[in-house]
């Protein structure tokens, strides 16, 4: 009984939410004018606030950013129901019908033993649907560079090209940036540079994923320990009022080693 309870309480609270969303679109003057092109930037916005509290383990924040996107997944039904294109029901029917479709081992017989079996027969399924569409048109051309590298490599391995253990990409690593390196001792064109290094990044990426480290997450990582300690050599600097760039290297070695230890 306490779970049909939970489910009516979670069904009405969407209704409410589908209700706030016509009255918003109906009476508001700044829902009124809105499109699907200029929600656009703002769920971008969103999606990047949410990825922030995600990193920041911040659960209330979550939550919250959680709810900013679910605003405007109901908008962009809304605004599509306007125009007779789809709604809100048939956003969820299809992502019903594809959960089901997608995950045989569960809503049919098929066996699987981990979860790297589920994923390559979701992307063999995907594939399916599409015909003969290639294993990679579902990569999004927009997305950055780190990530889009890491679908690209979870994709191909779906269908089966992909390395056999870490050792090989490691070796692939350390070729990588041998040739880098040949390339920037020979004084190589900046062409040749760039394809080297964006070698070496994707044998990177690869890497990581055969670690199972997220690759984008692991850099922004980095960069916020980074700001985290440049900024505290910011503040040290003004205490000593002594402009960074007055500053040698040793001076402020000392103070971004105090930085690691307040993390």
């Amino acid at each position: 009984m306490p779970k049909i309870k939970e489910m009516d309480e979670k069904v009405a609270a969407f209704r409410r939410l589908l209700e706030i969303m016509d009255q918003l679109r109906e009476n508001c003057p700044w829902d009124k004018k809105q499109t699907l092109e200029s929600l656009r930037y703002l769920t971008i916005e969103e999606t990047y606030e949410l990825s922030d509290s995600i990193l920041e383990k911040d659960m209330e924040s979550i939550k919250k950013e959680l709810g900013d996107l679910m605003l405007h997944l109901v908008f962009y039904s809304r605004i599509a129901s306007e125009t007779g294109n789809f709604s809100i029901l048939d956003v969820l029917n299809n992502i019903n019908t594809k959960l089901i479709h997608r995950h045989p081992h569960i809503f049919g017989d098929v066996k699987v033993t981990d979860a790297k079996n589920v994923r390559d027969n979701w992307e063999k399924i995907k594939l399916m649907e599409k015909g003969n569409e290639s294993v990679l048109s579902g990569v999004p051309k927009s997305l950055p560079a780190i990530v889009k590298a890491y679908r690209i490599q979870e994709k191909a391995s779906g269908v089966g090209f992909d390395w056999e253990n870490p050792d090989q990409v490691w070796n692939k690593v350390n070729e990588e940036l041998n040739e880098l390196k040949e390339a920037v001792d020979n004084n190589a064109i900046h062409e040749r540079m760039e394809d080297e290094l964006g070698d070496l990044l994707f044998s990177i990426v690869n890497y990581a994923r055969f670690i199972d480290v997220n690759p984008e997450d692991a850099l922004e990582r980095t960069n916020k320990k980074f700001i985290h300690r440049f900024q505290y050599l910011e503040e040290k600097a003004k205490e000593n009022q002594k402009p960074l760039n007055e500053m040698s290297l040793e001076e402020m070695d000392i103070f971004w080693n105090q930085a690691k230890k307040t993390e």
